[in-house]
């Protein structure tokens, strides 16, 4: 089984730089996307064989997830169900037989770290939440995650230390998150990989000179490690300021 998950910067706009030339090239099982923003009715996208599912922010031209899938879904839920969390769009969560698929666009810390409180909130009710299906069926969970992990994770973790997306409150949520029981499925198969980055600035140039940050995961319960077959960066696809990530799995 192959999945794809992609922070687009806006649905719209990606059609017009090649989404859908990369959709169908890909013909992949599942394919996930954040940061549709764009509200119900705004979009016809015809995707032959595919289920949808989109979950929009009440903010028009904010945030906002959508799932395609070719395989229909036991169930589907959007949201946590925390009303403080389900105003943004940013969690839709799909039952198949062997596994949840959850796919989500983390909030961003905000310049100065404004917005460190809620983000924190945040990660422990996600957390939480992810824990509680994992008690049911094991986890696929992909997305925009808005944090690198490690100092690997991005071009110049020294001079970002205390900025949005590596901040040691943000890093360390995603350390507690890995504890309980998740594996970053990139590192699992590339451990030491430099240079592998999913986001760049549209400033200086950054994505010609890789100046980047690996913001987007896809995260599985340690119960499917068994099923891992490949990660992968397409980092060679534009759209965005994001790149599309790639998970394989046996099932």
């Amino acid at each position: 089984m192959k999945m794809i998950s992609w922070n687009v910067n806006g649905i719209r706009a990606a059609i017009k730089k090649g989404f859908i030339d990369f959709f169908n090239q890909e013909n992949a099982d599942i394919f996930c996307i954040q940061e549709t923003k764009l509200q119900a009715g705004q979009l016809d996208l015809e995707l032959n064989g595919y289920y949808q599912y989109w979950n929009y922010a009440i903010k028009k031209g904010y945030s906002g997830t959508a799932v395609f899938t070719n395989v229909e879904p036991q169930t589907v839920k959007y949201g946590m169900g925390i009303d403080d969390h389900d105003q943004e769009g940013r969690v839709i969560t799909l039952e198949f037989e062997q596994f949840y698929l959850v796919n989500v666009y983390t909030p961003n810390s905000q310049r100065n770290l404004v917005r460190i409180d809620y983000r924190m909130k945040w990660e422990d009710d996600f957390r939480k939440y992810l824990l509680e299906l994992d008690k049911i069926k094991p986890i696929i969970v992909c997305g925009d995650f808005n944090v690198a992990h490690k100092e690997i994770d991005l071009k110049n973790p020294t001079s970002n230390r205390k900025n949005a997306g590596f901040s040691d409150e943000e890093r360390g949520k995603l350390s507690q998150l890995l504890s309980e029981g998740f594996i970053d499925t990139f590192r699992y198969f590339y451990p030491q990989k430099e240079d592998a980055y999913t986001w760049w600035s549209y400033m200086r140039q950054a994505r010609e000179r890789n100046i980047g940050w690996r913001i987007d995961y896809f995260l599985v319960s340690n119960k499917l490690e068994a099923t891992l077959k490949d990660a992968k960066i397409h980092n060679d696809i534009y759209g965005s300021d994001h790149c599309p990530i790639e998970l394989k799995v046996s099932f």
